[in-house]
């Protein structure tokens, strides 16, 4: 069964409210950044949906589980600097639109910055199929030990057990209800391989074996399942 799909989080119409909402996606470091970014940015017509929140290098964030702002025009985006860029992009990664959500995606996916990882992880427990295609060409380090991909990854796996596990359990949701026609064993699936990428990871950092929290069935035959 499919988790269920947040509700929506009923705001006022004062705008220092969406401004708090959304600023607390990101370390509060960066709020002067973010309060930037949202003076470029549409209002909305309908408010974020409720967050998730998740450990950020010892700081709890919360972000929107989808955002339904107008993308800015280029002219109003090319003056952010670049940490802007990257909180813009983020943002956007959240939007009601998986059109949206990738393009925005393929430019942060790539990035170092540490909370920057909630949002292509969380991403990784949808449904839109292009955009697992994007997280595993962007994250191709994960492949490597001892990489910088792996090393963020894995802290930030390791600081949200949780989090982390009931992505597994979404990308198993969704490969049964959408795609098990075309791919009938789990293992196939890029979602698969994807967190199979990223329980390796928090392997490296912590030292042990992570736990799996996708049945083990799936991995086998086609058709163990049906």
């Amino acid at each position: 069964m499919l988790a269920a799909y947040p509700r929506v989080v009923h705001l006022s119409r004062d705008p220092s409210n969406v401004t708090y909402v959304l600023a607390a996606a990101f370390p509060s470091r960066l709020a002067g950044d973010v309060r930037s970014v949202l003076a470029v940015m549409p209002d909305a017509k309908h408010a974020p949906m409720e967050p998730f929140e998740v450990e950020v290098e010892g700081e709890t964030l919360a972000i929107p589980s989808r955002i339904y702002n107008e993308e800015p025009g280029a002219d109003l985006e090319r003056p952010l600097t670049g940490t802007q860029q990257v909180i813009l992009h983020c943002l956007y990664s959240r939007h009601g639109d998986g059109r949206v959500r990738q393009r925005h995606l393929e430019q942060i996916v790539a990035s170092r910055e540490p909370w920057v990882a909630p949002f292509v992880v969380q991403l990784t427990g949808e449904y839109v199929l292009e955009i697992l295609d994007v997280i595993a060409q962007g994250l191709a380090g994960l492949a490597v030990p001892g990489s910088a991909q792996r090393r963020l990854y894995g802290e930030f796996i390791a600081r949200n057990p949780a989090f982390f596990a009931r992505t597994e359990r979404r990308v198993v949701s969704y490969w049964s209800c959408y795609y098990r026609w075309k791919y009938a064993v789990f293992g196939t699936y890029p979602g698969c391989a994807l967190m199979e990428a990223f329980r390796a990871a928090a392997s490296e950092h912590v030292g042990a074996r992570w736990p799996r929290h996708t049945p083990p069935s799936l991995t086998g035959v086609a058709g163990e399942l049906a």
